[in-house]
C-alpha cells in the first residue's frame, strides 16, 4: 500500500467527518426545496426533474455551516474562515454538490500548505546538529529513530545523542533503532545533565566526521518554565561549541492534541528557535485540520508527517496528498 493510500485510510476519520457534514449541509437544503415544491409537482415529476446529484446554492447560511464543519476538524476559526471565503470567491450564488465542494476545499487547503511543504535542509557543515524537541509523548524518540534510519539509508553518517537522560525507556528505544540502522547512540548515566551530554556528543560526532548529529531531548510541557529553561540551557551549551548550532530544531507534534499544538509551536519557537515541524499520530485523530491551522498561522516548514509505527510511516510532507486525504477529494 502506498503512503498516500495509507494516509487516506488513516485520515478517514477527518475525511469522513467532512463527508458526512457536507452531505448533511447539502441535503438539508435539498429537503427544504422538496417540501416547498410538493404542492406544485407530483412525486414522479420531482424525481424526473431533479438532478440525481444533490446540489445547494452557496449562500451565507451554507458558508456558515461549512465554517463550523471545518472548525470541528481543528482547522481553527481564522483558517476556516479564510478557506471558506476563498472557496466562495466567484462562486457565491451558484449551486454546488458534495464532490465539487470537496475539490474546492482541497484546493484551498493545498494553497495554504504548499508554501510550507519543504524537506529538512542539509548543509555542508559537519556535523549538522539537529535538535529534536516536543512535549511528552509526542513521538520524538521514534521520529529520531526513523530519521536516523532514513538518512543512513541515503548514505549519510549519523550519530544519535540520547539526551533524555531521565527516562531509561527513551534511551533503550533509541538504542534499538540505532542497532537496526547501524547508527551509534551516545548515552550517559541516568540523571546526567542533558546539556553536558549534548556538548560531548558534538565533540564525538565531529571527531567521527559524522554528517548528522540527532539530539533527542526529554519531553516537556510548554507551560513548565523550569523544563523550558533546561531546554534553553541545552541550546546555550551547544552554541558554545558551534555558534550556528543547532542547525535544525525540529518540533515534533502529536496530531491528537488538536489546537493545543498552536501554543506548543509558539512557546517552543520562543525558547529553541524552531526551524521545522514533524506531525505524528495522524492515524489516531479526526482532527488533521490542525496542520492547516499551523501552516496558516506560523508558516514554519513542515518536513514530515507520520501515520503509523513503521519506518515507512514517516514520509516527506506532500501538500496535495494531504489535502485530498483530509477532505476526501478524489483529485
Amino acid at each position: 500500500m502506498s503512503f498516500f493510500s495509507k494516509m487516506k485510510e488513516r485520515l478517514s476519520r477527518s475525511s469522513s467527518k467532512i463527508d458526512e457534514g457536507l452531505q448533511a449541509i447539502v441535503e438539508e437544503d435539498v429537503a427544504e426545496e422538496v417540501v416547498e415544491d410538493a404542492p406544485k409537482v407530483g412525486l414522479v415529476g420531482r424525481m424526473l426533474g431533479r438532478d440525481a446529484t444533490p446540489k445547494r446554492v452557496l449562500d451565507d447560511a451554507m458558508l456558515e455551516s461549512l465554517e463550523e464543519l471545518l472548525i470541528t476538524t481543528d482547522m481553527g476559526v481564522e483558517t476556516a474562515l479564510k478557506v471558506c471565503a476563498n472557496m466562495a470567491e466567484g462562486r457565491f450564488g451558484k449551486k454546488l454538490g458534495v464532490d465539487e465542494i470537496k475539490t474546492l476545499l482541497a484546493n484551498e487547503v493545498r494553497a495554504i500548505l504548499e508554501p510550507v511543504a519543504r524537506p529538512m535542509p542539509l548543509y555542508a557543515k559537519k556535523p549538522q546538529v539537529v535538535l529534536v524537541v516536543g512535549v511528552n509523548g509526542s513521538g520524538k524518540t521514534t521520529t529520531i529513530g526513523k530519521l536516523a534510519s532514513q538518512f543512513k539509508a541515503a548514505g549519510k553518517t549519523v550519530v544519535i545523542a540520547a539526551c533524555d537522560t531521565f527516562r531509561a525507556a527513551a534511551v533503550e528505544q533509541l538504542q534499538v533503532w540505532g542497532e537496526r540502522a547501524g547508527v551509534p547512540v551516545l548515552t550517559a548515566p541516568e540523571g546526567t545533565d542533558p546539556a553536558s551530554l549534548a556538548y560531548d556528543a558534538m565533540v564525538q560526532a565531529e571527531a567521527d566526521g559524522a554528517d548528522l548529529l540527532l539530539i533527542d531531548t526529554a519531553g516537556r510541557l510548554q507551560n513548565r518554565a523550569d523544563l523550558m529553561e533546561e531546554l534553553a540551557k541545552i541550546v546555550r551549551v551547544i552554541r558554545k561549541k558551534d555558534p550556528d548550532a543547532p542547525h535544525n530544531t525540529l518540533l515534533v507534534l502529536d496530531a491528537t492534541t488538536g489546537q493545543n499544538a498552536l501554543s506548543q509551536v509558539k512557546v517552543f519557537t520562543e525558547i529553541a528557535d524552531v526551524s521545522g515541524l514533524v506531525m505524528t499520530k495522524l492515524d489516531g485523530t479526526a482532527k488533521g485540520g490542525v496542520l492547516v491551522a499551523l501552516a496558516d498561522k506560523f508558516g514554519l516548514p513542515i518536513h514530515a508527517i507520520g501515520v503509523g509505527e513503521s519506518i515507512e510511516d514517516l514520509q516527506a510532507f506532500d501538500p496535495d496528498e494531504f489535502a485530498r486525504a483530509l477532505t476526501g477529494a478524489n483529485r
